[in-house]
């Protein structure tokens, strides 16, 4: 049996629940919290209290480095899901159901069974202030969510059961999206593994789908790299290409078949705010593109990791003179992150309204294409889709490059775009879309699942 990990607020139900689920499956259950205690003859307030936060999670991971690889329950204290590597170790060969309540359930609870405070806070205010803090940690945890405010240990345990048994999607969900998916353009390898995912012989009701949504987006690297990081890590998911000309379409059939997440490429990064329930408040909301859904416990959420990955390469040239090239979502993204550092921006394009709305939104100059020779920057970014098979023109000239220029295209399919290598013969330091690819696709995986990939595995596997 696939190991089963409880994750989830203190107050949720997790001890109750899973030692009903231990005996409803004749299989051991453990407390991870027990473990430590047990382990360390000290409470875990006391471990807090002496040693500290930072020695608890020290005790905590290696205690979750040693749990058995499968037929267990497992219930886990409540900021376990903080810590990457205790992620790596859970979410191996695992299915991990998050508990949740409401503030008021969980303070009732807790005032009927006291336990040490985490804060200085009054009670209700820490449920608070915890739950949201770690709230993102927990959806990226979840395989399966379970509200435990108005039923009991019993019902819940039933009620996860059923789930690990049939699945959240029905068998006409599945197989309505399974005739979208064959209007796509998958290659048949793939469309295959999708059928005996969603309604072959061996179809397993705990396998989640993810994928990137676009149109067209046959091209994207996405598919083979998180497959790859899926093998690597063993999580029973599998990620396909979401391709369709009307986003309603792909956004009805991720919510039918309970999609973990999707990453969201052209043209659809802005548009997608409206089907969503909530967008980051930092980078989604000022940016106003989307490349990043996390369905999780009913609710989908966007972010924006494209600028983290325009800003890493970039940190070196803070307060650098630029030109993006671009209006469009992708532009924005990198639009945040160069003023982000500081730099002397001007928006280029060759729809100069669009060019303008953008430049005001973040305080930058603009005007159209045929500006760029007047302002001679240290920095140019290509935010456009030139460069992009099959549309292989170069968005720049070759007369309008030079040795000190440093040229970055966000274009990565194919990795040497015609710009870059213009720019290379010209002796201009380049930086390719991969680069971007690789640390937005770092961002996203941890938005998932809560687990920190190394950029050298992101590289390995795109390779």
């Amino acid at each position: 049996m696939r190991r089963i990990v409880l994750t989830g607020f203190r107050g949720t139900g997790k001890t109750a629940i899973g030692r009903i689920l231990s005996s409803r499956l004749n299989v051991p259950f453990i407390d991870t919290d027990d473990l430590i205690e047990s382990g360390t003859g000290r409470s875990i307030p006391d471990i807090f209290h002496y040693d500290g936060e930072e020695r608890f999670r020290s005790t905590e991971r290696e205690v979750i480095s040693t749990l058995p690889a499968a037929d267990v329950i497992v219930s886990t204290g409540g900021g376990v899901v903080c810590d990457p590597k205790n992620m790596e170790y859970l979410r191996r060969e695992s299915t991990i159901v998050l508990l949740v309540a409401d503030i008021d359930t969980i303070e009732q609870r807790l005032i009927k069974n006291p336990r040490p405070p985490l804060t200085t806070l009054p009670l209700h205010e820490e449920i608070a202030s915890m739950m949201d803090r770690r709230r993102r940690n927990y959806y990226a945890s979840a395989d399966f969510c379970t509200d435990t405010s108005e039923t009991s240990p019993a019902q819940a345990a039933e009620t996860i059961l059923v789930r690990l048994r049939e699945g959240v999607p029905t068998t006409t969900q599945r197989n309505r999206a399974l005739e979208f998916f064959r209007t796509g353009r998958l290659p048949p390898p793939p469309l295959k593994k999708l059928e005996d995912i969603l309604v072959g012989a061996t179809h397993d009701p705990t396998t989640r789908i993810m994928g990137v949504a676009g149109y067209p987006c046959a091209h994207s690297r996405s598919p083979r790299l998180f497959n790859a990081l899926f093998d690597h890590y063993r999580l029973n998911y599998h990620y396909t290409w979401f391709e369709d000309p009307e986003l309603d379409e792909i956004m009805e059939i991720a919510r039918a078949i309970d999609a973990k997440g999707l990453s969201v490429t052209i043209p659809f990064k802005h548009d997608v705010i409206e089907y969503l329930d909530e967008i980051d408040e930092h980078a989604a909301q000022q940016i106003g593109a989307v490349n990043t859904v996390v369905f999780a416990c009913g609710t989908a959420i966007g972010y924006n990791t494209d600028w983290l990955g325009v800003r890493k390469p970039l940190f070196s040239m803070k307060g650098a003179k630029a030109v993006l090239l671009g209006a469009g979502g992708v532009a924005a993204g990198a639009a945040y992150a160069m003023k982000d550092l500081d730099m002397d921006v001007t928006i280029l394009n060759r729809t100069p309204e669009n060019a303008r709305k953008l430049a005001e939104r973040f305080g930058c100059a603009w005007g159209t294409w045929d500006k760029f020779d007047g302002i001679k920057p240290d920095l140019v970014v290509n935010a456009t889709p030139l460069g992009m098979q099959p549309d292989t023109r170069n968005p720049l000239r070759e007369d309008q490059l030079y040795k000190d220029l440093t040229v970055f295209d966000l274009v990565y399919t194919p990795p040497m775009t015609p710009l870059l290598e213009a720019a290379r013969a010209k002796g201009c330091r380049t930086i390719s879309g991969t680069e971007m690819f690789v640390e937005q696709a770092r961002e996203q995986f941890y938005l998932f699942f809560s687990i920190d990939v190394p950029a050298e595995k992101v590289k390995e596997f795109i390779a």
